[in-house]
């Protein structure tokens, strides 16, 4: 953590300094309220030692305009002159804790250590805070039998070690941010804060208060301070979600926080430091949104250290079953019914089903037919039409489709339905190439050509 201390004696500075340091902390040293204050202005600190008499100054007036500058700041004051009336008044005004003098390593240690808890606790809540409004899948789901998902964890579990931001694309649904709890839970970042904002969902004005915080007064409606959700973050990651919505006039003051750790709150002069790791998500095709100027290209480059495309259910079959499986799981016990299974035929139309949702849209299926079945199994009747009336080859509503042998289809349909039946029964690429008789490569080229 970076430690202010504040102290008219030189010895207890020096004395501070060195057990702080030799714990491991950054430290800078102040003899007076005012030099504290001003301080305070150039640079953020996450705790500060107070002594409650610094010559004509009170230690306890100090503390008012130490937690007016930075009201984040975790204030321990200490005295020669401890008594339990001036520990409550510390209380009282905002001191986080109280130590007498002389103190030793071991106490500054515990106090800090409970510092530390509490701002890991704080966190935590606003971690579940964005679980529960986001709705986030089960975490088992970062599992993957696709040798591509494999391939993209693979990836994701080596960047996370590294301070790299790291962009994932995909469609909407596909999980990115899934992937992005991933990342953060295997870092360096894990026990500090993942805090999500999503680019769309608020104007210009409202998204830049969101992110940086702003001052009282700075606008319409900015009726006391806020700090934003990059000094909640600090310390952990920030999870820009769809950051291809981001307005170009804010793209300039995250390029700033991505390049120098620094921001400014709405209506603020004063330059604050945050050792954030970003992690942005977009469906956008951000290259050509570069082309057309509505993304700026720094920033972009910026982002990009790390990407990965996330592909879409639809062209992961061997995840659908065990996805489905999860999701049913889930929501059976959450509903308070003992539902087993999906029945075979209602099983063969959701692999048939081309999912344009993505997870997303599996999620919510299943969700619906878990509150909507009355037996111990989910029945087609469960789904929605759009599922039921898809073309499921050699089933009953094989009439409706044109890709079965003997029926008026094209090679290529007869093709395209052939490998899509292999895939959805072989454990991996590799095994279905085995099984229609081509090299893997090939494999890729037809799913591509084919869309499947």
């Amino acid at each position: 953590m970076k430690v202010l201390i504040i102290d008219d004696e030189t010895n207890i500075r020096e004395m501070l300094t060195v057990a702080l340091q030799t714990m491991g902390h950054e430290t800078a040293s102040v003899d007076s309220g005012f030099v504290a204050v001003k301080k305070l202005e150039e640079e953020t600190f996450e705790v500060a030692f107070l002594d409650l008499r610094l010559g004509r100054e009170d230690g306890l007036d100090v503390l008012k305009k130490l937690l007016l500058a930075d009201s984040r700041l975790s204030v321990i004051v200490f005295t020669a002159f401890a008594s339990i009336d001036t520990a409550v008044e510390a209380m009282k005004r905002g001191a986080a804790d109280y130590i007498p003098k002389p103190f030793t390593p071991d106490q500054i240690r515990q106090v800090l250590a409970k510092i530390g808890k509490t701002r890991k606790l704080e966190g935590r809540i606003a971690e579940l805070e964005s679980r529960i409004s986001a709705q986030e899948p089960p975490e088992e789901m970062t599992t993957s039998e696709e040798p591509a998902m494999k391939k993209i964890y693979e990836i994701a579990q080596k960047a996370a070690v590294t301070p790299a931001s790291v962009l994932i694309l995909g469609e909407s649904g596909t999980g990115k941010s899934v992937l992005a709890r991933f990342v953060h839970r295997q870092s360096n970042f894990k026990d500090n804060p993942f805090v999500t904002v999503s680019c769309p969902s608020l104007s210009k004005e409202l998204l830049e208060s969101e992110l940086f915080g702003h001052m009282k007064g700075s606008f319409t409606g900015a009726v006391s301070d806020t700090w934003g959700k990059v000094a909640v973050a600090n310390g952990g990651t920030l999870f820009l979600d769809e950051i291809g919505e981001l307005p170009l006039e804010i793209q300039p003051k995250l390029l700033r926080l991505l390049q120098e750790k620094e921001y400014e709150r709405v209506g603020e002069s004063k330059p604050r430091k945050a050792n954030v790791r970003v992690i942005a998500a977009t469906n956008r095709n951000l290259e050509e949104n570069v082309k057309s100027g509505k993304f700026r290209e720094d920033l972009y480059y910026r982002l990009n250290v790390i990407s990965v495309k996330m592909p879409s259910l639809r062209d992961r079959p061997n995840d659908l079953v065990k996805m489905a499986q999860n999701y049913l799981k889930f929501f059976s016990a959450q509903s308070g019914k003992k539902i087993e299974k999906f029945s075979d035929e209602t099983f063969k139309a959701m692999r048939y089903y081309a999912w344009p949702g993505n997870l997303r849209e599996l999620r919510n299926v299943v969700e619906r037919a878990v509150i909507l079945a009355s037996g111990p199994e989910i029945l087609n009747e469960d789904l929605p039409d759009t599922i039921n009336n898809t073309h499921v080859p050699g089933g009953s509503n094989s009439s409706n489709g044109t890709s079965d042998v003997g029926t008026r289809s094209s090679l290529e349909d007869l093709e395209k339905e052939h490998i899509r039946r292999v895939l959805s029964q072989s454990a991996s690429i590799v095994e279905a190439a085995e099984v229609l008789g081509i090299d893997p490569a090939t494999l890729y080229r037809k799913r591509k050509k084919l869309a499947l």
